[in-house]
């Protein structure tokens, strides 16, 4: 007589994801393409989030394939050229540098939309298929060798093979699995507002490197744009009591007018610059993807797009498997990403670090590293393929 497989309780699920912003809603939509059974438990995101992420080439691929076309939206811009600029006023500084997607074979290095549109158009995605939906909140995780318990908010219980952390930073599901954090605070916060320029931005994307951290300004549709401003906390407070006329003159005298009129088209966000990492991408049947893995500063655009490699690299080590949540598939799904993310941390880290310090050697390394880029065109284009690294492979 053969060996009877363990018994099922009715609300057993094969993998449930806890989280339904950006990052639960793209993992969902994947696995789900992949043929595996999912559940996704969690509010939906805010559709008038006005912030934005700039998708590369590798994510614009990725979502091309769960069904969502970026390049056609409406609410999205492309991204041909990014420019670099050394604002600050050291002894030490750059020459100017532009990327060009041409350059590698590409229309568009990537593309730029609201974070409101892409929930959007992913929701809009997930509800054309039979994924099964739970819009509640998650009261409590509990691990185990064979299955993970799940209890909602309502008193609802689950259990499940596989359960993946979609829930941001502050991650319950992280934390349940005893996964710990290595945490660093930058002397910095972040503006992210959108705007009305009086200039045509012809789809350069420009970077402004100073002394305390890259303001960058991204193209949307029209004329109009994205900027993420990162400052001393100091700076912040300041700006933050401005009105809106106040701050456009702001932005424009550190943009140096490089748009023309500057008018504010959207609310403001700030938020302090942090850099978190998990020490681990799974534990006991409980694998993390996204912020609930790894935050970053805004710099090089890695937040979601690194958010769709996790994905991808998991939709790889559990689909097709009897049992998604085994030691087998989320050992293979950690060691596919654990150098990728921890590299770029550094590099983001490194390159915020050298905008910060005012230790000549460091600036020089810095403006020597961007000369080279410059000058040196296959070195320039490596970067550039480099720094699109797709976030599927199949």
């Amino acid at each position: 007589m053969g060996i009877m497989p363990p018994k099922r309780k009715p609300n057993h699920r094969s993998i449930v994801i806890v989280g339904a912003g950006l990052a639960g809603l793209a993992c969902a939509l994947a696995l789900r393409s992949r043929g595996c059974r999912v559940t996704l438990i969690g509010h939906p995101g805010n559709p008038g989030d006005t912030r934005t992420t700039a998708l590369l080439d590798g994510s614009i691929d990725a979502l091309a394939r769960l069904g969502i076309d970026i390049p056609d939206h409406e609410a999205a811009a492309p991204l041909r050229v990014m420019a670099i600029v050394d604002a600050t006023q050291r002894l030490l500084r750059a020459r100017p540098i532009r990327f060009e997607a041409r350059e590698i074979g590409l229309d568009a290095f990537g593309w730029n939309i609201p974070n409101g549109a892409l929930a959007q158009a992913l929701t809009a995605a997930l509800a054309a298929t039979d994924i099964d939906h739970i819009a509640g909140r998650l009261a409590g995780v509990e691990p185990g060798d064979e299955e993970v318990g799940l209890t909602l908010d309502g008193g609802e219980a689950l259990t499940a093979d596989l359960v993946i952390a979609a829930d941001g930073r502050n991650s319950i599901v992280r934390e349940a699995a005893g996964i710990a954090t290595t945490r660093h605070d930058y002397p910095q916060t972040a503006l992210a507002v959108n705007l009305r320029i009086g200039r045509d931005h012809r789809e350069v994307s420009t970077e402004f490197h100073t002394e305390a951290g890259p303001f960058t300004l991204v193209p949307l549709p029209g004329r109009r744009a994205s900027l993420v401003w990162v400052m001393a906390p100091d700076k912040a407070e300041a700006l933050e009591r401005m009105t809106d006329e106040e701050l456009a003159s702001a932005i424009e005298r550190q943009s140096h007018a490089l748009l023309g009129r500057i008018e504010i088209d959207s609310p403001r966000s700030f938020w302090p610059m942090t850099s978190i990492m998990a020490d681990s991408y799974a534990r006991r049947r409980i694998a993390l993807v996204g912020e609930a893995a790894h935050v970053f500063p805004p710099i090089g655009a890695q937040g979601f797009n690194l958010t769709l490699r996790d994905i991808s690299a998991l939709a790889d080590a559990v689909a097709g498997r009897a049992d998604p949540g085994s030691a087998p598939a989320l050992d293979a799904y950690a060691r596919a990403r654990s150098f990728d993310a921890s590299s770029r941390r550094s590099m983001v880290d490194l390159l915020n670090r050298s905008l910060l310090s005012g230790q000549v050697p460091l600036q020089g390394l810095r403006g020597l590293g961007l000369y080279a880029l410059e000058r040196i065109g296959p070195l320039r284009r490596a970067m550039m393929r480099q720094g699109l690294a797709r976030s599927v492979e199949h």
